[in-house]
């Protein structure tokens, strides 16, 4: 595989807390054009690893590579405008400001926002036209969690990390959300993605890796780690 495929390649990733070594030398990819998704239990590091690539936390060990640069001491802010995007865990969009004037916060990197992106946010993400001149901190959970992808995609990202997106919403949101990460997927944006909904991530990625403790214990394409006993019985519950 040559290296221009890989859009992201994160090698020998260590990151500590203090004492804690919450990251031991994790080493993953992703390719241009996929969806990759990073599953594992409540306290793995799925969230340390997706700070640390996007700049939020810095190493103690290994590198980080995306789009050929090496970013693994650039500043978060130094790292938006290269083409990355963080949909945080917890949403965090601006409650005392519009719908509107939230995604207009995502394109503040660039020198000339693009309309057009607007009004595809609105097409595939509906519900937030709706809501266009309401205040943030007024929406529903599903709503806020909507105009965080929305806001991550204003920036025109060639990679958009979302940190738990369906976590806490109703059924019928995750569907919303999850169609809505497909059509952005499908536009050519590349997606890696941490999610507590193993089954709805693998069935929409391409590959998948799990964190067990910091450390990568399984990797491999959707369709084996569906097929895997072991992750059937960790992660996706007994079939029938």
């Amino acid at each position: 595989m040559s290296a221009s495929e890989k859009l992201l390649d994160v090698k020998e990733l260590h990151v500590s807390y203090g004492a804690i070594n919450a990251i031991k030398g994790i080493s993953l990819h992703v390719n241009r054009g996929e969806v990759v998704t990073i599953l594992g239990a409540n306290g793995a590091g799925k969230t340390t690893t997706l700070r640390t690539i996007s700049g939020l936390l810095k190493p103690t060990q290994g590198s980080i590579i995306f789009d050929g640069q090496d970013i693994t001491k650039t500043q978060a802010h130094d790292i938006v405008p290269l083409g990355m995007s963080h949909s945080p865990e917890g949403r965090r969009v601006f409650g005392t400001l519009t719908v509107h004037e939230n995604l207009m916060m995502g394109a503040f990197t660039l020198k000339k926002y693009d309309e057009g992106m607007l009004d595809w946010i609105y097409k595939i993400l509906p519900r937030l036209k709706e809501r266009e001149n309401q205040l943030a901190g007024t929406l529903s959970g599903g709503e806020q969690q909507m105009l965080a992808i929305g806001r991550a995609i204003m920036s025109n990202p060639k990679l958009l990390i979302l940190d738990e997106p369906s976590l806490g919403l109703a059924p019928v949101l995750v569907k919303v959300i999850f169609q809505a990460i497909k059509e952005i997927a499908q536009s050519g944006v590349t997606v890696l993605i941490v999610e507590q909904n193993a089954r709805a991530a693998l069935k929409l990625a391409d590959r998948g890796y799990v964190l067990e403790l910091g450390k990568i214990s399984h990797e491999g394409s959707s369709t084996e780690l569906l097929s895997s006993e072991a992750i059937q019985e960790a992660y996706l519950g007994k079939k029938g």
